[in-house]
């Protein structure tokens, strides 16, 4: 684990990856999505987690937040909506979803070289309704396997 830190801190401090986006709330009225990103971030951090990266973006995809939770690489998407009235937010990661985050967490762990680290899929629904004060979040810790041929994931 302590190894795995190691890289991971190297990475964070060269890049400069702890942006404005930490410091300044977004407005739930304004960009829903943003706000449920970082009220997801503050759940994970007093649930224990260490945030390592907040929208990791690649060529045709983004990551929301790649977090650690103990030695194990946790890759997370966010879904954020005013109601669950129809359905829970989460259902929205669907097949063909999951197969995009999973390209993205093979292509972000080859490139940091972390293919020998355990990793993990999760999904967390933020239910934040017009004009409240505080979000709904429901945590779905191994929300889904490795989708796609050959996948790193056991």
């Amino acid at each position: 684990m302590h190894r795995l830190l190691s890289q991971l801190g190297r990475w964070i401090r060269s890049s400069g990856l702890f942006s404005w986006r930490y410091r300044i709330t977004a407005d739930p009225e304004t960009n829903l999505g943003l706000a449920g990103e970082q009220a997801a971030i503050r759940y994970l951090a007093r649930q224990g987690y260490r945030i390592v990266v907040h929208s990791h973006r690649q060529k045709r995809s983004e990551i929301d937040i790649i977090a650690l939770d103990g030695n194990q690489l946790v890759f997370i998407e966010v879904k954020t909506w005013r109601s669950d009235r129809v359905a829970d937010p989460s259902a929205a990661v669907d097949r063909q979803k999951q197969a995009r985050l999973t390209r993205a967490a093979l292509a972000y762990m080859k490139r940091h070289h972390l293919l020998h680290h355990r990793a993990r899929f999760d999904v967390i629904s933020v239910v934040w309704p017009l004009g409240g004060r505080e979000p709904r979040i429901r945590h779905y810790s191994h929300a889904f396997e490795a989708v796609g041929n050959g996948q790193f994931f056991c």
